[in-house]
């Protein structure tokens, strides 16, 4: 099924919106719940997360793809399953949408609509680990979407999940939800000064990762094609 344009950026919008809200409002809940215990507010952030984005992506995969993440539509367009001429639409609903997110969490939590993070995430670690993370996302999507494509919500959604606890960064993996988080002086904020970093290491994990799958899957798609 084709759907139209504006019904395609719209999802875009409303998944990221929701995926940002779940990560924020969650923070803000799990950091209220757990009396000072960073490790209890961490997982009920992480739960919150994974749970969102199995149904997010089901929700929204059928209607625009379900990126939620420019660096996933980087990647998409560079392999051909996005035309370029729809990469700005959907990175600009995806940023507006993250940014909306925001808001709608401290709504939900009586806090003012926005409060710039004074959360600091710097340092070579946090981000080579926003590069590490973000490689690991963009291969579980190729590596599913080639081969599996009716697991993918679920393997994301594991990824990340995972990721969360694994990357000293707990896990960005997507410039929109990073620019969000960044007007969220909360639990799950960056400083906006930090914040170009982690887009940079973003976006470089998930071109590296697209390169890697070329070589990875293309032989074994051609292989496949020749037995069929």
């Amino acid at each position: 099924m084709n759907f139209r344009r504006s019904a395609r950026l719209g999802a875009e919008f409303l998944g990221t919106a929701f995926l940002v809200a779940t990560v924020v409002g969650s923070g803000i809940m799990g950091e209220r719940l757990a009396a000072g215990n960073t490790a209890i507010a961490l997982l009920a952030n992480t739960l919150a997360t994974g749970a969102a984005l199995v149904a997010l992506i089901l929700t929204f995969g059928p209607i625009s793809g379900a990126h939620f993440n420019p660096a996933v539509t980087l990647a998409m367009a560079l392999e051909g399953e996005l035309a370029w001429r729809e990469v700005p639409g959907y990175m600009t609903v995806q940023c507006l949408g993250g940014m909306v997110g925001t808001l709608m969490a401290h709504g939900m939590f009586g806090l003012p609509w926005y409060s710039l993070s004074t959360h600091a995430r710097h340092g070579s670690a946090l981000v080579f680990s926003e590069f590490v993370a973000t490689v690991g996302l963009l291969a579980v999507i190729w590596g599913c979407v080639r081969f599996q494509p009716y697991v993918t919500p679920f393997a994301v959604a594991s990824y990340i999940t995972a990721a969360y606890w694994f990357t000293a960064s707990t896990s960005f993996a997507n410039p929109a939800v990073t620019i969000a988080r960044a007007l969220s002086d909360t639990f799950a904020g960056i400083r906006p000064q930090d914040v170009p970093f982690f887009i940079v290491a973003q976006f470089a994990g998930a071109l590296a990762a697209t390169l890697l799958f070329r070589w990875l899957i293309f032989p074994q798609m051609n292989l496949k094609n020749e037995e069929g």
